[in-house]
């Protein structure tokens, strides 16, 4: 894998481009206190097309920047996909046991601890399409990009920057939400870093999008 190492106002763009207006959104709705949030077709159709927008802002930031893009596209294989399944049980129950501990501790529980989401007018097609975009788009900036291009500088910084702006723009799901997400992220760093092959945490990401709503229904 060839080398793909950010300068810290390199980072800085690419988390702007990325996540800024997310975290300004999440930001919002915090100040709102929380308020019902119902997702459809149609929301689900603008969140995909900011994504995408924004990817490709920030791919050709990058691309302009001499870096190669096409490195960061994840490449599906049986056994990475075997893997990936593997680690969304695992980061799955390790969310759920972290996030259980942190309400039993803090005695924070149901909609005072996370944000309220309607899922109704939802269709499968939308979720599933929406999860493929998602999933994708956060593990590759903040994985193969973010993590990945500041490990040079230490894997404490590289995983502490990837989950603060990982942190920041789902405030939004309110203190156990976070909980949650920071667990779940942690635990996709990690094997990221590790086996530094994307897939298996896009998968994971991807399936997660995807679970909660039927779960819901």
């Amino acid at each position: 894998m060839p080398k793909f190492n950010l300068y810290p106002t390199q980072a800085l763009i690419i988390s702007l481009i990325c996540f800024g207006l997310p975290t300004l959104t999440s930001l919002q709705i915090v100040s709102a206190g929380f308020p019902m949030l119902t997702l459809s077709d149609d929301s689900n159709a603008g969140m995909i097309l900011i994504e995408l927008i924004l990817a490709a802002t920030a791919l050709l930031y990058l691309r302009a920047q001499g870096f190669d893009i096409a490195d960061l596209y994840p490449r599906p294989s049986w056994r990475s996909t075997l893997a990936g399944l593997l680690l969304t049980v695992i980061a799955w129950l390790a969310s759920g046991l972290i996030t259980s501990g942190v309400a039993s501790l803090t005695h924070i529980a149901g909609q005072h601890g996370m944000s309220r989401f309607s899922f109704a007018e939802l269709s499968l097609v939308s979720i599933v399409c929406f999860a493929m975009i998602n999933g994708t788009f956060e593990e590759v900036f903040l994985l193969g990009v973010l993590a990945r291009g500041l490990h040079h500088q230490g894997p404490s910084l590289a995983l502490g920057i990837s989950l603060l702006v990982r942190m920041l723009y789902h405030l939004y799901q309110g203190p156990l939400g976070v909980v949650w997400v920071l667990t779940f992220g942690l635990t996709l760093s990690i094997a990221y870093l590790w086996k530094r092959t994307l897939w298996p945490p896009v998968l994971a990401h991807i399936l997660w999008d995807i679970v909660p709503f039927f779960h819901q229904g």
